[in-house]
Formats: structure tokens, C-alpha cells, sequence
């Protein structure tokens, strides 16, 4: 597939999206066989688990993406604890984290999700979020839509079409992690009118900020850019908005910060 590597038009984004749901299907079927089975996790340099789905994942993953957009490059969770981060990346590169929600994963939670995604020039312009034990498929380009039933390994069809929701008068429903709920988060959310609050694993609560399930998701906790590029592409494609909490712009690519993300808020329409 080629494509203005620059700026993509929104046939191509549509295209890169449904690419990425493809190959994370794909993928998805490798982390199931293991999520079925009595695996064994590890632990890595940062001390966060991994497991065999994770690898094999990755491996499929990127063999994939080489064999679709050569020459793109393409960060990778697990390679890049293996092999190291390089400080600079090109304008336009991809982002994978073959499992995001790992402790969903170990604990059989099903919250966890396969998430790729295309950044050029900072942004995310395509992405898929796939949470196989859920059977749903999220992807977003130029729009965003969903595929409900969605097995590991099954072709992509049309979805459902995405759109974040009007905020509702009684006030926000908030989404927050399920397992990293700080104090600045939670500074955030008295300082808002927030009517109801709820927690998930993973990206899917971009996912479900894009779906109209919730109105805000903000996060002071350690994410990674791999983490949250894919549930942003969803988002922006549904209509919401993803910004620093002083309103300036998320970006990707930041190496010299060891592309760890700063705290962010999520939103389904505009800040408020």
C-alpha cells in the first residue's frame, strides 16, 4: 500500500485503518490461544509483565506491517524493550503495543486490546483498537466505527459508524483506569461536573469515550505513547479531542522524553 506518508487523504486514512483491524485480527488469535491456556507471565527491566502473547503477537504484528507499508518505521512495545529506544523518529512512523492492559490479561479480566496506529507529524491520523475477549473491533481514520461479534481471525467488515455523544445536561460521566486512579486525577474529576463515574482496562476507554459510553477520560498516571495512540485515533476520528491538561496540543513522537506521555485529558466534544 502506498500513501502520502505526509498527509494522508481520508480514503487513505479509511484504507490505513481497516489495514491495521486486519492485522490486528490477525494477531488477536495468537493472544487468545494463550490467554486459553495455563501460561506463565515474566517480568521485564521496568518491572511490568509480559507474556508469550505479547511476543507472538508483536512478531506477527510487525512481520505484517513490513510486508504492507515497507519502510515506515515502526516502534514497538516489546522491541523496544529488548532492543532499546532511539531518541528520533521519522515524521511519519507506527506505533504497536501487541497487549495494552497486561494485568487485565494475567487476571483474565478481558479488558486488554491489540492496538496499532500511524503517527505523522505528531498526530494520529489512523488506528485500530482490538479487544479480542470482547469480540470488538474499534478503528478510526477519516471516521470511526466499530464491528460488535468480532472473532480473532475473522475478515474485516463495515462497523457501525462512531460518534462521541453530546455532553449530557445532568453532568459528565467520567472513564478512568481501572488500575491507576492518582490523586490529580481525582482533583480533576471534583473540579468537574461529573454525574457519574466508571473504570475499564486498557484503550478501550477511548474506545468508549468514541462510542458515547462516557464524556471525559483524564489521566495524570504513567502511559506510553504506544499506550494511547490508537485510542486517539479512534477518538479524533468519532469527534472527540484528546489535549494536555493547560488545552495545548498531544503529540507523538518524543524521544528525548523516552516517548512517555505527559498527563493528558481525553475529551467527546470540546474541553470544558
Amino acid at each position: 500500500m502506498t500513501f502520502a506518508l505526509s498527509a494522508p487523504t481520508a480514503t487513505e486514512r479509511n484504507q490505513l485503518a481497516k489495514l491495521f483491524a486486519g492485522i490486528a485480527s490477525d494477531a488477536g488469535v495468537a493472544v487468545m490461544e494463550v490467554y486459553n491456556s495455563d501460561f506463565q507471565t515474566r517480568t521485564k527491566a521496568d518491572y511490568s509483565p509480559v507474556s508469550d502473547a505479547d511476543e507472538r503477537a508483536e512478531e506477527i504484528i510487525l512481520a505484517r506491517l513490513e510486508q504492507a507499508l515497507p519502510g515506515v518505521p515502526v516502534l514497538a512495545e516489546e522491541r523496544a524493550a529488548r532492543e532499546g529506544l532511539c531518541e528520533k523518529v521519522a515524521e511519519a512512523f507506527l506505533l504497536v503495543d501487541p497487549v495494552d492492559g497486561t494485568k487485565e490479561f494475567v487476571q483474565r479480566k478481558g479488558d486488554f486490546t491489540v492496538n496499532i496506529a500511524l503517527i505523522c507529524s505528531g498526530k494520529p491520523v489512523a488506528g485500530c483498537v482490538f479487544a479480542p475477549a470482547r469480540r470488538e473491533m474499534y478503528f478510526g481514520g477519516a471516521e470511526a466505527h466499530l464491528i460488535e461479534a468480532f472473532g480473532p481471525g475473522k475478515m474485516i467488515r463495515e462497523g457501525r459508524l462512531l460518534k462521541t455523544r453530546a455532553y449530557p445536561p445532568e453532568g459528565l460521566t467520567a472513564i478512568t483506569s481501572s488500575s491507576h486512579l492518582d490523586e490529580r486525577t481525582k482533583t480533576f474529576l471534583t473540579e468537574h461536573k461529573i454525574a457519574a463515574q466508571t473504570a475499564i482496562g486498557s484503550s478501550l476507554k477511548f474506545c468508549w469515550l468514541a462510542a458515547g459510553k462516557a464524556d471525559v477520560y483524564p489521566r495524570w498516571g504513567p502511559t506510553m505513547e504506544w499506550d494511547t495512540a490508537a485510542g486517539h485515533a479512534v477518538l479524533n476520528a468519532a469527534g472527540g479531542r484528546m489535549i494536555k491538561p493547560d488545552g495545548s496540543p498531544f503529540t507523538y513522537g518524543n524521544g528525548a522524553e523516552g516517548f512517555r506521555n505527559g498527563p493528558f485529558v481525553a475529551w467527546g466534544g470540546e474541553p470544558v
